[in-house]
């Protein structure tokens, strides 16, 4: 890939901006523009970049790809690909990749984790022993995760492997997809509402598009209930957030475990003092052993494509 340019829309890796470098690459770093000059600097530089990558914050939209004649494929950091204008690219012959499979473990851990920390309150549990008021009496009750009823929106690849966790703690498995699933052990809903109407934790675990977004509203919040818990490890735009935090404010949804929000990194100030709560910034993927792989992986699509070889996680 050597002198070939690569338009690297977010702060990257330490490890894949070493490994781009050591390849030849020319980087662009699009982030260290700002944002009013972006699609100038693309412009500017448009004669050299042949290749995009970004993440699920910072894609290529249509603007981008327009403005960029020599583009021929973008590697996305991600496994969702709401941030890439996926028409545009069939349109201009732009292949497109994206990261699946390799993040799958540490997203369901982490979305089993939240649960338990809303559940159990660990967080404030936390604060309370450390700021010395154990010595003033005994902390309050929580809830227990294990026998409680999970219900699924989105039974793929992470919807899965949360399922067989929570199997693990001997919870029901239920869930909403497009169509049914080959799960006999698991029951399917129909609709969000009656999925949430049949489940104390509920997960979000989908892909974002124009089908899903907002897909836990408030009809779907109060059928899940005062009791209830919503996780979200999918995409901040799958809740409708307003809604979410009139909702715990009011008492009407039990706790609510957040790793993605509406407006990154913008997260509701009224949810920073409810002790239900469990907020955590967009780290579901954030290990070493898995972004590094994700950036093996952007690495290897990038390679495979200029060497005219099959690329390894094709999505266009």
């Amino acid at each position: 890939m050597d002198k070939i340019g690569v338009l690297v829309t977010h702060k990257p890796l330490p490890y894949l901006e070493q490994e781009l470098t050591r390849r030849g690459c020319r980087l662009f770093r699009l982030w260290e523009s700002p944002e009013s000059c972006r699609l100038e600097f693309c412009r500017e530089n448009s004669s050299e970049i042949r290749a995009i990558v970004g993440n699920s914050n910072f894609g290529a939209d249509a603007a981008t790809i327009d403005a960029l004649p020599k583009l021929e494929i973008v590697a996305s950091f991600s496994v969702g690909l709401d941030k890439v204008d996926l028409p545009k690219c069939k349109e201009r012959g732009i292949r497109v990749t994206n990261t699946p499979d390799v993040l799958t473990d540490d997203v369901a851990d982490l979305a089993i984790g939240l649960t338990i920390s809303v559940m159990r309150r660990i967080p404030s549990a936390d604060k309370y022993a450390r700021s010395g008021a154990w010595k003033k009496g005994e902390y309050t009750l929580t809830t227990r995760f294990s026998g409680k009823r999970v219900g699924i929106l989105g039974l793929g690849r992470i919807g899965l492997a949360i399922a067989k966790r929570a199997e693990a703690f001997d919870c029901p498995i239920s869930y909403y997809s497009r169509s049914e699933k080959p799960h006999p052990n698991y029951t399917y809903y129909s609709t969000p509402v009656d999925l949430a109407s049949n489940c104390d934790i509920l997960v979000v675990a989908c892909a974002l598009t124009e089908e899903t977004r907002h897909i836990v509203n408030r009809a779907v919040i109060d059928a899940l209930g005062p009791k209830g818990v919503l996780i979200n490890i999918g995409r901040g735009p799958h809740v409708d957030e307003p809604e979410l935090v009139a909702a715990l404010v009011e008492g009407r949804l039990g706790g609510a475990g957040l790793d993605v929000f509406e407006n990154e990194p913008h997260v509701p100030e009224e949810l920073f003092a409810l002790d239900n709560v469990v907020l955590v910034p967009h780290v579901a993927s954030a290990t070493i052993e898995t972004r590094t792989a994700m950036a093996d992986l952007v690495l290897g699509n990038l390679e495979a494509h200029f060497l005219k070889k099959p690329l390894l996680t094709a999505v266009v």
